[in-house]
């Protein structure tokens, strides 16, 4: 595991010479590895096309040193270009690199001949590139992909050279949408070898948290980055002052959710960076961050990296067309096997997927590995991988695992990358909500939420429906945006293709009908974020109390509560304040007091407290709906159209996990991401990489000693 700050000396020279046989050893074997691997593509090229051919078997081995050669010039000649071209004009010229590879050495080498006219030599070059992306990914399936094994060689060459940091860094990993049982599981069947051995081994804890209502990235992140998830309500929300529909993963609303809650002094402010999430965390440097998207991109050896290098992005684009046809067929044969609950797979989530779990994947370690090798003190990056597939597929479902199995080698990988650096890092592994599964409230009942209450009111225009499947939209679009700003021919070239779908400067992809314009004079707005739904009167100032709402629409709430796909709604009184409204009885969420039965029962013990924080949140809905939650399964029923959901509360969704170094003990499971945050602001005062900030109040100040002194007792 990581190495303790007792063991991290800057005096590389005095390594055991035993070390250094063992990474050399690693090198020849990549080396040979490689070249089998270009001389398996070279024969099967040879022997499907015939418009090439040698004269013997010694020009073919003499073409894969020839093509090695002219392989490493072209990658430092893309490197050199990065700085003017830009990332996406490396990952082009990466992709014709590829071509112009093979062109040279196949022309070059006497002992090749070309049969045809000038179609040959094209024809040759695509076939072999495309033959080499699959032959070095059957050659790396079940274990570290190639662009991982290519940056471990990388990191192993640089740590020669390297500072030591002084302070032990926090690398935290954030595995979106795992719930703790699933986790637990997993660790159990061994099917997760890396974080399942630290945990097996010791050096490991891992404990459940709640993450109360809502259970979304935006939210948890809030809490865990900021210490302010008392400003989120739902992945999306209505907005009366100003009638417009908030959605936490389009940039320019991300950055201004992040105006009014960030005080400086996120988890990230002193000297940590933030990638891929929805939040800075305060960070001086942010990379693929929705509230950051549209500010001025900083340069990352990491992305030259990616786009540069042969088993980067040029390997990642063959790659995504492969995971594509693999959601194709694992999309037929759960329709084939008639599995339910399932959704529709088609359409844009095919695309998203190999996005997620190829390219975004490969980058974000690039960019984690960029900053392990600098020494920044605290690193959080967010892997999307599972939540974006056990969204369409389901939380538990064979192709979901098969993403945590393959996060599970990437932390692998970076336990190496840091068991080969000078300096030390520790390893928090985290979630930020779990996952419940269920078939859709239109699939159970043939109707929407919306349709429903457009039968209970009164009004002359039908309700705003704001409901769809734009979260796996946000890290595409941030990535595009922040590839648009770049100053580069590939910046404007990114500009100029997307003008359309750029508003404010801002890349906006995915469907529309998630974030509807909203007219001055709509009536009603429904909102949902998975089976939380959140209901405005919007024509009506102010939050709208149960006693106006009777009056102005009396078949509403009594309407909605005895709905069978409906568990219960919550409504502020005038009397006592937020009440649960169920089908056959009322919790008053402040005092406790309940009224027949409870409607809060099934949702667990900490329902009444997590419903009470949400329904006190600024811009939270006059209406807050959950749907129902099946008495044996557990099961939800969404109102957007997935299969596996979060955000409201009922089965795992709210179950998350943490799994941290067993040196800092925690005597009682986090309840809320802010807690969270401190846990994490703790371990990082006890590595020294925590500073005080000038502008703390008394009362920060006190409660940051608390902490303190409560972690040192603990450890």
């Amino acid at each position: 595991m990581a190495k303790p700050p007792e063991q991290v000396t800057g005096d590389r020279r005095r390594r055991p010479i035993w070390l250094d046989v063992r990474r050399t050893t690693r090198g020849l074997q990549a080396m040979l590895l490689g070249g089998l691997a270009s001389l398996a593509s070279l024969v099967i090229t040879f022997w499907t096309l015939p418009q090439i051919s040698s004269d013997g078997p010694l020009p073919v081995l003499r073409l894969v040193v020839l093509l090695a050669v002219i392989g490493l010039l072209m990658r430092w000649l893309l490197a050199g270009l990065a700085i003017l071209i830009g990332s996406v004009g490396v990952l082009v010229g990466g992709l014709l690199s590829q071509f112009g590879v093979v062109y040279l050495g196949v022309t070059l080498d006497p002992g090749v001949n070309l049969h045809g006219g000038v179609e040959a030599p094209v024809l040759v070059s695509i076939v072999m590139s495309s033959v080499s992306a699959f032959v070095g990914w059957v050659a790396y399936a079940g274990s570290d992909d190639a662009y991982v094994a290519e940056v471990m060689r990388g990191v192993r060459r640089r740590a020669r050279r390297i500072q030591p940091a002084p302070k032990t860094g926090m690398l935290i990993v954030q595995i979106d949408g795992l719930a703790a049982p699933l986790l637990n599981w997993m660790v159990m069947s061994g099917n997760l070898p890396h974080l399942g051995g630290w945990i097996r081994d010791g050096s490991h804890s891992m404990l459940g948290w709640h993450t109360g209502v809502p259970a979304t990235t935006p939210a948890s992140q809030a809490g865990i980055l900021h210490g302010g998830s008392g400003q989120i309500p739902a992945f999306r929300w209505y907005e009366k002052e100003t009638g417009r529909v908030m959605v936490t993963n389009r940039a320019r609303d991300a950055a201004e959710i992040e105006a009014r809650m960030s005080t400086g002094r996120g988890l990230l402010a002193d000297g940590g960076v933030s990638i891929s999430n929805n939040w800075s965390g305060d960070a001086p440097n942010s990379v693929l961050v929705f509230s950051r998207a549209a500010l001025p991109p900083t340069r990352s050896r990491g992305y030259v990296r990616f786009f540069s290098s042969p088993q980067g992005a040029a390997r990642g684009l063959v790659l995504c067309v492969g995971e594509m046809i693999k959601e194709l067929h694992q999309a037929r044969r759960q329709r084939r096997r008639k599995l339910v609950p399932r959704v529709n797979r088609g359409g844009s989530y095919i695309f998203l997927r190999a996005i997620s779990n190829v390219l975004l994947r490969d980058l974000n370690v690039s960019l984690i590995t960029d900053e392990l090798v600098k020494g920044t003190p605290v690193i959080y990056c967010d892997f999307v991988d599972y939540d974006e597939v056990a969204h369409h597929a389901g939380p538990t479902r064979p192709e979901s695992l098969q993403t945590l199995e393959g996060l599970d080698r990437v932390l692998g990988a970076l336990q190496r990358i840091i068991d080969t650096l000078p300096h030390s890092y520790e390893i928090v592994v985290l979630s930020d909500h779990g996952q419940s599964q269920g078939s859709t409230f239109l699939q159970r009942y043939g109707r929407t939420l919306t349709q429903v209450v457009d039968d209970l009111v009164d009004t002359t225009k039908e309700p705003v429906a704001a409901t769809g499947r734009s979260e796996g939209w946000g890290p595409v679009n941030a990535f595009l945006t922040e590839l648009s700003l770049r100053r580069s021919v590939a910046g404007s070239v990114t500009r100029k293709a997307l003008h359309g779908k750029a508003t404010r400067g801002e890349i906006e992809l995915g469907p529309r009908d998630c974030e509807p314009p909203v007219a001055a004079d709509e009536q009603m707005v429904v909102t949902a974020s998975g089976n939380l739904a959140l209901i405005y009167l919007a024509t009506t100032p102010g939050r709208v109390p149960l006693e106006e709402i009777e009056l102005l629409h009396p078949r509403l709430v009594p309407g909605l509560a005895t709905h069978p796909g409906v568990g219960f709604v919550v409504i502020d009184s005038l009397a006592e304040g937020p009440v649960a409204i169920g089908r056959a009885g009322v919790h008053v969420l402040r005092t406790g007091r309940i009224e027949g039965e409870d409607p809060l029962t099934a949702y667990g013990p900490m329902a009444a407290s997590s419903l009470l924080r949400q329904a006190e949140m600024p811009h939270n809905g006059d209406i807050v709906v959950v749907s129902r939650l099946d008495e044996y399964t557990h099961e939800v029923a969404a109102f957007e159209e997935l299969v596996g959901c979060h955000g409201g509360i009922g089965g795992w969704q709210t179950e998350a996990v943490l799994v941290h170094p067993r040196r800092w003990a925690v005597d009682e499971a986090p309840v809320g991401s802010d807690a969270v945050h401190a846990l994490l602001v703790s371990w990082l005062d006890q590595l020294g990489q925590r500073k005080r900030s000038g502008v703390e109040t008394v009362d920060q100040l006190q409660e940051s000693d608390r902490v303190d002194s409560d972690a040192s007792v603990e450890a």
